[in-house]
């Protein structure tokens, strides 16, 4: 199980983000990159379900609506098994700081608001190392509704849970499915050791929160090249 008893490998420094879509979480991750990128320091940046190996078969099943929820539980989790064995434990190995913009937790929340079992999930993600931290930005459904529908005209079928038959209309099942989501998030806090970022707050403020955290969990021979500047300083 990740949160407990998986093994912190190699000398690098894991940090994950996560939330429910508009959180803001992928914006606080690119700022952080930013930062670190700017202090000389070495940075991956790895993104959910972004692995070429199953993208094909994924968009076709998603396009089909054939993909039931064992189905997109295990494509996603050959996504992520891909990126981690090629790009996170190697470039952890080799000293990097790796941010992860989502992490086995989306699976934990997603897979079990689909009906898979819990222990289940947690036991094909076994693998993965436990990150040094992990930010969740919380935010209530309401204010990540109204972020995410600027501009959108259309939620994707399985974006809105609709093979869950939770609603007839889309945005109303997206609702329900954000909302379980949003649970399931809620009782990984104590359990899963998650740093809470109220994401409400100004971008800044939060980023200026983000580093600080960051800060602690960093080797000390990386703190030295930070310290010298505050860590205030969002917009560098």
């Amino acid at each position: 199980m990740v949160a407990k008893n998986a093994k912190r490998d190699g000398i690098g420094t894991l940090i994950v983000v996560e939330g429910i879509d508009g959180s803001g979480k992928s914006t606080q991750l690119h700022l952080l990159d930013k930062w670190l990128r700017s202090k000389g320091l070495l940075v991956f940046t790895t993104e959910w379900n972004s692995s070429d190996v199953v993208k094909d078969i994924t968009s076709k099943g998603k396009k089909k609506a054939l993909l039931t929820p064992t189905t997109f539980s295990l494509l996603h989790a050959t996504d992520f098994a891909d990126r981690y064995e090629r790009n996170i434990a190697p470039l952890l190995e080799a000293g990097y700081i790796v941010l992860s913009d989502r992490y086995v937790y989306t699976a934990f929340a997603r897979d079990v608001v689909r009906a898979c079992s819990p222990r289940w999930v947690r036991k094909v993600y076994g693998f993965a190392k436990k990150p040094d931290i992990t930010f969740y930005f919380q935010v209530p459904i309401d204010t990540a509704i109204n972020r995410i529908m600027v501009g959108r005209p259309k939620i994707k079928y399985y974006e809105a849970g609709m093979d869950l038959n939770l609603s007839n209309d889309e945005f109303e099942s997206y609702r329900i499915f954000q909302s379980r989501i949003i649970e399931q998030y809620e009782h990984m806090i104590g359990h899963d050791n998650f740093t809470v970022i109220d994401a409400t707050q100004d971008i800044e403020e939060q980023q200026v929160q983000v580093r600080e955290k960051v800060m602690q969990v960093l080797p000390k021979s990386v703190l030295s090249m930070l310290k010298e500047e505050k860590v205030g300083a969002v917009a560098n």
